[in-house]
Formats: structure tokens, sequence, C-alpha cells
């Protein structure tokens, strides 16, 4: 079995090396912004940073026949302050018609948005490649294991969630919005502004333009990118719309890719969440899969969860001895379990 947990600065070489692997824009191949994420998201579990939304929490799904890191993924508490806004491109539609020489258009307009109170963000979910296809469902854990963590503690959280999604990139890694737009105002390459974006946002405020932008002007190609999700996104996607995530015209002002919402509370696995006490007896029999979880107030890792089968009855679950092992659970024990459908 594999077991999701808080990340620990005993993970920074196995970070490391899937970041050398990956360098994605969720995980750089950078040791500084790597013990940065890793400090700050054990401050966050740990509660060293006072203001529960400036806190920042990275999972780790870690394989233990091989003692490996195999992926993460990431709840940011609120993303969008005074300090650094969530700034996105409200897409709207605009029609125009002359009825001089009977034409009608329908074209797609962009209008630069800024939220200073914004909402919880999930991101940062990677996956070895090995691993991606296989029976596990890899990606699909990380991502749940959000999901069980804020049913556990809602109160740490705002009550919109947001999800950005990534579109189609060049081969090289470079954004065909970008190129269209954001590297005509700033004079940067796309990592670099999505590079500097991450410690300070000035430049975005102060150098896009602030009236509206009319995708019509850009190259067909480009127009039709925006609000696409990109080949290797679009299972995140249908995961997110099966349990009541939307596209809200909302995109990324770098690459163009489309920004998904939903309430915390009606998401269907927070609506689903439960918690039970542990029993004394370990399950032997067929029963339902879920995602079951456990936190503690002290230890090398503050929270740990894994893909299990489970059986309730009444206030009271019953789960396998490996799950129970690897939980480091014992009878009596509060759990949290949310389906894994």
């Amino acid at each position: 079995m594999m077991v999701l947990r808080d990340v620990s600065k005993r993970d920074l070489p196995g970070l490391k090396r899937l970041a050398a692997v990956l360098n994605s824009v969720n995980l750089p191949h950078n040791d500084d912004v790597l013990a940065g994420l890793i400090d700050t998201s054990v401050k966050s579990f740990s509660g060293k940073l006072e203001d529960p939304f400036a806190r920042e929490y990275l999972f780790v799904l870690e394989d233990l026949r091989n003692e490996a890191i195999i992926g993460t993924s990431m709840i940011i508490a609120q993303h969008g302050t005074r300090e650094a806004p969530h700034i996105y491109f409200q897409v709207t539609n605009a029609e125009t018609y002359s009825a001089t020489i009977d034409k009608h258009f329908r074209h797609k307009v962009l209008s630069i948005g800024y939220n200073y109170d914004g909402p919880t963000e999930i991101g940062g979910l990677v996956v070895d490649p090995p691993y991606r296809s296989g029976p596990d469902k890899p990606g699909k854990q990380l991502s749940y294991a959000r999901f069980l963590f804020m049913a556990m503690h809602k109160k740490l959280f705002r009550e919109r969630v947001l999800a950005e999604l990534l579109p189609p990139l060049m081969t090289d890694g470079r954004s065909l919005l970008w190129e269209s737009i954001g590297k005509k105002f700033t004079g940067l390459e796309y990592t670099e502004a999505d590079k500097l974006s991450r410690q300070n946002k000035e430049f975005i405020k102060e150098l896009f333009p602030s009236s509206d932008i009319w995708a019509t002007l850009f190259p067909e190609k480009v127009q039709k990118l925006i609000g696409e999700v990109g080949p290797e996104t679009r299972g995140v996607q249908r995961m997110l719309e099966r349990i009541g995530f939307r596209y809200v015209d909302h995109i990324d002002p770098f690459d163009g890719g489309p920004h998904y919402e939903a309430n915390l509370d009606d998401v269907t696995l927070v609506r689903r969440f439960r918690t039970a006490t542990l029993g004394e007896k370990p399950l032997e029999q067929e029963a339902d899969e879920c995602l079951v979880g456990v936190t503690r107030a002290a230890g090398p890792n503050r929270f740990r969860a894994v893909r299990t089968m489970v059986r309730f009855d009444d206030q009271t679950v019953y789960l396998p001895k490996k799950a129970r092992e690897l939980l480091k659970a014992k009878a009596g024990d509060k759990l949290s379990v949310i389906p894994f459908e």
C-alpha cells in the first residue's frame, strides 16, 4: 500500500528527485523553492503560522515498497490578498451587428480582474510518470487527500475553492497566449514571468492593459486555446466536474488555463464526509473503498491517510490490519472517511 501524509523536512531529497524528473510549474527543480515549500507546509500543519489563511499545506504520496515520494498535491488556504491579489482574465462575449452590411459578429473579450479576498486554492498535483497509469491511482489519491483534509478542518479554509487547470502548452513549455499578450506587455518569457509572479505580482498590475482585450485580434489557434484544458489535465477536469466543480469563465492571465470553482460545502466528497471510531477487530471481508485519514497534534507527521476498504457499524469503522498499521491507528482512535469513487 501507499501512504498519504504531510511533507516533512526529511523529504527534501525525495522532492528533489521528483522535481528533477518533472521540473514542472507545480514542482520546480530548484532547491531553494522546494525547501521553502516544505518549511511553509511544516509550519502550516503545526499551526506555527498563526493566520490560518496564510497557510499552505503540501501533501506527499509515499510508496513504502521503496520509500520513494511519487507525487505531491497542495492546498493554499487563501489565494488572493491585498499584498498579492488573485489575478485572472474574465472571459465574456460581445456581440456586434451592422444593419448597413447585414453583418453579425460574436467576439470573445478578456478583462483583467483582481481578487483581494480570494478563495482557497487546490494545486501542486504532480505524479511520477511511471506510476500514472497504474492501478493505485496516485493522482486521484493525492487529489482526494486535499478534500479529506479540508472536510476535517473546514474553519481553516474559505467557503469557495479554486482549481487552476493547465492548458495545452507548446512542446518547449511556452504558452501561445503568453506569446500573444503577456510577453508583449512585459518583455518577459513565460517561465520568467511565472517564477517572478510567485513572489511579486506588481509587474502584472502595472504592465498589463487595464482595458478590455478583444481576442479576435489573436491568431485563430490562440483563440481556440482560451479556457481549454491540456491533454494531461483532462483527467483532473473530469474528476473535478464529477465532484461539483464548474468552469467560471475565468482564465489564467499567463497561459489561458481555465479556472474551476465550487463551494466547499457543495463538493460531493465533503458532503459525504464522516467520522467514526476505529473498532477493535480488523476488517476481514469485502466492504466499501474509501480514503481514511487521521490527524495528530504532534509528531513527525500531523496527517496520514490511506486508500482502503472500510465497513461502518453505526459510529464504528473497521479497517484491514495493514491499513491500521499504515495509519498508526489503534482501537478507539477517531478516523475521518470520504468515499473513493
